[in-house]
């Protein structure tokens, strides 16, 4: 056995059978780094509480009960921190890594890193630094968290710019967010627009994921009522907020050619959705990357994305879509009727499905990557 499959690891962040992108992340990540090293996953009992929770469930019911990982804090009871932390100390961790993406957490991972022994190198991939919806506490708390830790991964070069502008001293490392290992339908495009009962011949587009305001729905919807009949619009994903300013917005459309379906999309269903559309756009606001282009890719769906963040790292270069500069309904939606009758996004689709992609090495890679990481801090 070699020296790094010899350490010990601890792996704490949303993990199954929490729901959501970064959990669906983090439970990659650890299977990866489960093949190369010594490691032991742990998630929380409760992220929040029911009632600042916006959507239905922050739980997967799908998840099968032995991919769970142990549940051992509840972020707001701080008394579970000290019950967590002697689980960890028990452990004798040479290496703690943690996911960082709400500064809510930040008290909890800050009386880890300090009560953890000296020893144990700590690790956080951070996916935000900044929340989407800022709160007065979130510059302490930031601060806070990154001066209680010892190295720092980002899946994009502008968290790691967020992280040294804070910290200008700070160990990073940029490893991209790998594509998902999700399987393909078998069923094909025309079959899949039958299921959400669209017209299997218009062009198609796809909103997929969480949606929240800075997502850019609504910009959508804009641009989307300047198109002609010939497009249809497909919508995926629980609304955390109130639906009904979506709802009233899809129903003033000039149009009926769409389809919105307010719920958690499970990974079963997953494949469906991008095999029935031409196109997946991410109108958002703000962002630092996101799981849905990864899906995409894994899917050989093109993409229309803003170039916030690191959303769009990489995306032009590697023929996998296309930028978005403006989210006013003219100009996006004359892109779209543009990128349509260019025919670009049928040979963007096409130059992606004839990708061969290794996602199983790819997050072997990733993997190997933060295990070089944390032999140089």
């Amino acid at each position: 056995m070699s020296q790094k499959a010899s350490k010990k690891w601890l792996f704490f962040s949303a993990l199954p059978p929490f729901r959501g992108g970064i959990a669906q992340f983090s439970a990659a990540t650890f299977n990866a780094l489960a093949q190369k090293i010594n490691i032991k996953g742990y998630t929380f009992k409760q992220q929040y509480p029911n009632f600042l929770f916006p959507g239905s469930s922050q739980l997967d019911t799908s998840t099968p009960s032995h991919s769970e990982f142990p549940r051992i804090v509840s972020t707001f009871l701080p008394w579970t921190y000290l019950s967590s932390l002697l689980v960890f100390k028990k452990e004798k961790p040479d290496v703690f890594v943690t996911s960082y993406w709400m500064t809510f957490f930040a008290p909890m991972m800050v009386f880890w890193a300090r009560c953890l022994p000296k020893k144990t190198k700590k690790i956080a991939i951070v996916h935000n630094l900044h929340p989407h919806e800022k709160r007065f506490f979130d510059p302490f708390f930031n601060r806070l968290f990154l001066n209680h830790f010892d190295g720092f991964v980002v899946l994009s070069e502008a968290v790691g710019h967020d992280i040294l502008r804070i910290k200008p001293t700070a160990k990073i490392k940029h490893i991209a967010h790998p594509p998902y290992e999700i399987e393909q339908t078998p069923l094909d495009q025309l079959t899949c627009r039958h299921h959400f009962s669209l017209d299997p011949y218009k062009k198609t587009i796809l909103f997929f994921g969480l949606i929240r305001p800075y997502k850019g729905l609504l910009e959508l919807i804009d641009a989307f009522a300047l198109l002609d009949d010939s497009y249809q619009l497909l919508i995926a994903g629980e609304v955390y907020g109130d639906p009904k300013v979506y709802e009233a917005a899809l129903a003033a459309l000039p149009n009926k050619n769409w389809r919105f379906f307010n719920q958690f999309i499970p990974n079963s269903d997953l494949a469906l959705y991008f095999q029935a559309a031409d196109l997946v756009v991410l109108p958002y606001q703000s962002a630092t990357q996101s799981g849905v282009r990864a899906l995409a890719l894994a899917q050989k769906r093109a993409v229309l994305c803003t170039n916030v963040g690191g959303l769009a790292e990489g995306l032009v270069v590697q023929n996998e879509g296309f930028e978005l500069p403006n989210t006013a309904a003219k100009p996006f939606a004359d892109q779209i009727r543009m990128l349509f009758e260019s025919g670009e996004i049928e040979a963007c689709n096409a130059a992606l499905s004839l990708k061969k992609s290794n996602t199983d090495q790819a997050w072997l890679d990733f993997a190997a990557t933060l295990i070089d990481f944390s032999e140089i801090l």
